[in-house]
């Protein structure tokens, strides 16, 4: 099973950005979707964004048009760049991942339970 591992998180005033990166421990294929999460403290974790088949991109509404994710590197992981930070958007970020049946990643999902596979996190913190 791949194993992922988050980087890029840090601190950084309102308004200001961050780039995630999910390392991978093997290469993510077409048949795998792949998604970023987050948790707050006290909080249920939510979907941020998702990637699947042809570039189909997923958002939490909360974050349409601030962040962007994609696929990066020679291992295809999805990277979640974040502009325009707000101190709402603190939490621990999650890359995740699974592995369908059908051959390419048809829906992309932003809900925890389909994603089989997750990393670690990597904290983000945005001060007012």
């Amino acid at each position: 099973q791949v194993q992922l591992v988050e980087s890029g998180g840090g601190s950084v005033q309102a308004g200001g950005s961050l780039r995630l990166s999910c390392a991978a421990s093997e290469y993510i294929g077409a048949d795998y979707c792949v998604a970023w999460f987050r948790q707050a403290p006290e909080k249920e974790r939510e979907g941020v964004a998702a990637i699947g088949r042809s570039g189909m991109t997923s958002y939490a509404d909360s974050v349409k048009g601030r962040f962007t994710i994609s696929k990066d590197n020679a291992k295809n992981t999805p990277a979640l760049q974040m502009n325009s930070l707000k101190p709402e958007d603190t939490a621990m970020y999650y890359c995740a991942a699974r592995r369908t049946v059908f051959g390419e990643c048809w829906f992309a999902s932003l809900s925890p339970g389909d994603y089989t596979t997750w990393g670690q996190g990597t904290q983000v913190t945005v001060s007012s």
